[in-house]
């Protein structure tokens, strides 16, 4: 099946490319921001010293932030999933494009991945969408970073995290967070890959989406396929990205309780329901139509 059906996306694409006014922080690798098939009016860079264009566009760093970037923001018709690509894309990267990544993964310490989320939250981004294995954990980081998310929580920020694809069961200070949605990647069945990470707190707040063969877009030029949760998660972010479009007054616990499909009962599964982006806009038209 293709991806976007699976997850319900195309009658929500349809109805909006997205408000430019909706920010989703990019907290990965630098983008090719010079793509032909990105749209450079909607897409910011934060000056943090760090430079979020690519300098070097084979690096794995590039490749992965123009990937992922493609499948949130390429131009309609571009090949890539191109979801929201009417939303602004504000870019953070988190590591130099010369430093290797952890399992197909951008790494990075609790401290720098700190920083970055804070960097995005004080910007005015309404969406974070984060790759990021963790290196050098410890218990003051993850301390930090339980704090940060908590200013995400307190400032209306939705975090969209991948899930990590190490196959194991379990949780991180970002996963475990009860603030966060954690993406776990599916085949085109929607069954969870061999290699995606689960857990409790996976399972209970987070959601499956398409991790096999998504279309983004070549840090190089032209399209490109990539696997794995950091394929994952831009379906999630952006399907957040477009409800909130057709929905710009709703707060944040509701658009989040939207895409995820939360409907109180208690999930008990290690695996994540799928994502079903158009259930999402479906329930917040109901709410809206009871407030008019």
């Amino acid at each position: 099946m293709d991806p976007l059906d699976l997850v319900g996306l195309p009658l929500l694409m349809a109805r909006t490319h997205g408000l430019s006014e909706i920010v989703i922080g990019l907290i990965d690798g630098p983008v090719a921001i010079d793509h032909p098939d990105l749209d450079h009016e909607h897409i910011r860079v934060l000056n943090t010293g760090a430079n979020g264009a690519c300098t070097i566009a084979n690096s794995t760093a590039c490749r992965h932030g123009t990937l992922v970037a493609g499948v949130l923001v390429a131009q309609r018709g571009s090949g890539a999933m191109a979801i929201c690509p009417g939303c602004t894309l504000l870019v953070r990267p988190i590591f130099a494009e010369s430093r290797p990544f952890i399992g197909e993964m951008p790494a990075a310490s609790p401290d720098e991945l700190v920083e970055a989320l804070r960097d995005c939250i004080r910007s005015g981004v309404r969406i974070i969408n984060l790759s990021a294995a963790l290196v050098q954990p410890s218990l003051n980081g993850e301390r930090r970073l339980t704090e940060v998310l908590d200013e995400a929580a307190c400032r209306d920020v939705l975090v969209v995290t991948a899930a990590g694809n190490q196959g194991t069961v379990g949780s991180t200070a970002i996963t475990r967070h009860p603030w966060v949605i954690p993406v776990a990647a599916c085949d085109a069945q929607g069954r969870p890959l061999s290699y995606t990470n689960l857990g409790g707190s996976i399972g209970r707040r987070g959601l499956l989406a398409p991790g096999l063969g998504v279309n983004g877009l070549d840090a190089g030029g032209g399209v490109a396929s990539f696997d794995g949760t950091s394929a994952a998660t831009p379906f999630v972010s952006a399907a957040a990205a477009l409800l909130w479009s057709e929905f710009p007054h709703r707060r944040a616990d509701e658009v989040r309780l939207a895409v995820t499909q939360g409907t109180g009962a208690r999930r008990s599964s290690i695996v994540p329901p799928l994502l079903n982006a158009w259930a999402g806009y479906q329930a917040l038209a109901v709410g809206a139509r009871r407030v008019a």
